[in-house]
């Protein structure tokens, strides 16, 4: 056993027993080949079904990094640009002045339309057709590319629309054939699970803190306004049949091996499997758009479809992308050192602890083997 796995599982069966989290499962890969990947925990507490390394999680956010692959799988295949209007794809887009929307401007959180409205509820996220018709009538709450946002529901639909008018093919079937067949994972990288396989799943449970809105923000705050108080991330909303049955490519149900296996192909470090052309992973890298965030008023940067951003870090980091969802679940890929890492979980926290962590010890092994 490597001493980077070593002090891994350390850490993650110290948390675990702790109580500080119910299951974990860690997954790195470094230049393609298999380097950490440990598994610890209870996914289901009333049955005892414990974690292994093909259970799936149900994660909020981290599968924005799917649904941003399917993107540059799509543009790599001439379905369209980054910069084709949505509207171009999608003529309803065009309302209330969003014709110039860019498909570049959804990939950087800057399209301006990060909130859906205030009556939303997670059964109208589960019906594409409707809640699309609803994205698309939405107003604009800044001049498209202009500011940064997170778009925390909005991104998925729009960018899973943009990749259904372009191609014919819902997001989800285009993330199956163009994605996670080929790299192999094909059972454990989904939008929506289909309902014969949600026993697979690790169960969602809320440490303090979570599926709570955040005391003292007035009704009109950009918070509020951003995610309905139906829509916060929460175990009750994550566990749903319908949600987990849905395609919601702002979210996604994945292990951590599948995960990191997406990482590293995007970097170009799985045999036999080419994602994206070397000339393009430029893009998956390089800062397009950086400011103060105008939902949440933190400073944010991000690439196309991706944050540049560690947890525990300071500042952009050259050559990382990922992406990281509540809950505390973190992926990303690091072109510099070669690692590509995963971190799921079923135990929902407010903070990124545990990533930041573990991240720690993976980055400092890599610094040192260069």
């Amino acid at each position: 056993m490597s001493e980077v796995q070593e002090r891994v599982r350390r850490v993650v069966e110290r948390l675990v027993g702790a109580g500080d989290e119910r299951g974990v499962q860690v997954a790195v890969l470094r230049h393609g080949e298999p380097w950490v990947e440990v598994t610890a925990g209870v996914a289901d507490p009333v049955t005892g079904r414990e974690v292994a390394p093909g259970t799936v999680f149900h994660n909020f956010s981290i599968g924005k990094s799917a649904a941003s692959a399917v993107v540059h799988v799509c543009v790599e295949r001439g379905a369209f640009g980054y910069d084709t209007r949505v509207a171009d794809l999608w003529p309803e887009f065009a309302a209330y002045g969003k014709g110039a929307v860019t498909v570049r401007q959804v990939l950087t959180h800057t399209a301006g339309v990060p909130g859906l409205p205030a009556d939303t509820t997670a059964a109208d996220l589960c019906d594409w057709d409707e809640i699309c018709a609803t994205v698309a009538d939405l107003r604009p709450w800044w001049e498209p590319g202009t500011a940064v946002g997170y778009h925390a529901h909005t991104f998925g639909y729009i960018v899973g629309e943009v990749v259904r008018r372009a191609t014919g093919r819902p997001v989800s079937r285009v993330l199956a054939e163009e994605v996670t067949e080929p790299l192999g994972v094909a059972g454990e990288l989904y939008f929506g699970i289909p309902v014969a396989e949600h026993g697979r799943l690790a169960v969602l449970e809320d440490a303090p803190g979570m599926g709570e809105v955040p005391a003292g923000l007035p009704a009109n705050s950009p918070v509020r306004r951003a995610s309905p108080p139906a829509l916060h991330p929460s175990a009750a909303l994550g566990n749903r049949a319908d949600i987990l049955a849905a395609d919601i490519p702002a979210c996604g149900t994945t292990s951590a091996r599948a995960m990191a296996r997406l990482f590293a192909a995007l970097m170009g470090d799985v045999p036999g499997v080419e994602l994206i052309a070397p000339e393009r992973r430029a893009a998956l890298t390089t800062v397009a758009a950086e400011g103060t965030d105008r939902v949440f008023g933190n400073e944010s940067a991000w690439t196309l479809g991706f944050s540049p951003l560690l947890p525990g870090a300071e500042g952009v980091r050259p050559g990382a992308f990922g992406m990281g969802g509540a809950g505390g679940a973190f992926a990303f890929g690091d072109t510099a050192t070669g690692v590509a890492f995963a971190l799921t979980k079923n135990r929902l926290t407010p903070g990124f602890g545990a990533a930041t962590e573990i991240l720690g010890i993976v980055n400092e092994a890599a610094a040192r083997k260069g």
